[in-house]
């Protein structure tokens, strides 16, 4: 059976392509990119030759019956993204799904990736670490995202556009309260490389001075597990208790908990909803 290699590009830096990398994409028959443009330059780097295909989030549903017929057909095909590792909050996994389907061999090929050259550059704990993607921009969705981010037990990394970071910056001191660490990767292994450290309003300001540019990765650290400022769950319950015999709805609730006990606010948030749903139910 013919074999898609899924190959990591550099995220900036050329010389981190690997001299496996450089070899697959000599070997194969097709190199199913992004950005053809941007592949261009790689494979140009490489000393390759084989097509160039376009395969992004708009046309992988209908590109993929064609790969399948490539590789049936013997053509060993190399997939990359714009620039990483292809799949993590890139195009492809349909395509990698669909050839496995197939029976094909799927095969790795390592190398940079934004996710794990921030976390190992942020000096916050790499033991565990969830990486959650992009955010959604508003909704229900982020802010389930925002809680599970602060409540983690973990590292925890995301993306986010540059004109974005400083919202979402603002979106966590709210969620995971302003002395929660982190680390903002900016523009990694190219000539503008930077890692801000401290705590997440201490971040918030410099980037509110500093509005960045480019490629930006937010790590931030694990909940801790004695915040300094924790309150007795009783006097919480007490409160949220409180107030919704008050008739106030549960998330109003939360909010009143979290700036009168200064709770971080997903914190409260499961306490209040927890507690009504124990009332509902007498």
């Amino acid at each position: 059976m013919a074999t898609l290699y899924v190959v990591s590009t550099p995220i900036g830096n050329l010389g981190d392509l690997s001299p496996r990398a450089t070899d697959t994409l000599r070997g194969v028959s097709r190199i199913l990119a992004e950005d053809t443009r941007r592949t261009r330059v790689i494979a140009e780097r490489a000393g390759a030759t084989a097509p160039l295909v376009s395969l992004h989030a708009h046309n992988e549903r209908e590109r993929t019956e064609r790969i399948l017929a490539w590789l049936a057909g013997g053509e060993d095909l190399a997939l990359v993204s714009d620039a990483g590792t292809p799949l993590v909050s890139d195009p492809g996994a349909r395509v990698v799904s669909a050839v496995l389907a197939e029976g094909h061999r799927v095969v790795p090929i390592p190398g940079a990736s934004a996710v794990l050259a921030a976390l190992v550059a942020s000096g916050l704990p790499s033991e565990r670490f969830t990486f959650l993607g992009f955010p959604e921009r508003k909704g229900k969705a982020r802010t389930r995202l925002l809680e599970r981010a602060a409540g983690a037990e973990e590292t925890v990394i995301l993306f986010e556009s540059p004109n974005r970071l400083a919202g979402l910056l603002e979106d966590l001191v709210e969620a995971c309260g302003p002395e929660r660490e982190a680390a903002i990767a900016r523009e990694l292994t190219k000539l503008h490389e930077e890692v801000v450290r401290g705590t997440l309003v201490e971040v918030l300001g410099y980037y509110r001075e500093h509005p960045p540019k480019g490629e930006v990765t937010v790590v931030l650290g694990p909940a801790s597990e004695t915040p300094d400022r924790q309150h007795a769950e009783g006097e919480v319950l007490s409160l949220a208790s409180d107030l919704l015999r008050q008739g106030m709805k549960p998330s109003e609730a939360a909010r009143e908990v979290a700036a009168r006990l200064d709770v971080v606010r997903n914190e409260a948030y499961r306490i209040v909803h927890e507690l009504a749903g124990d009332e509902n139910h007498e």
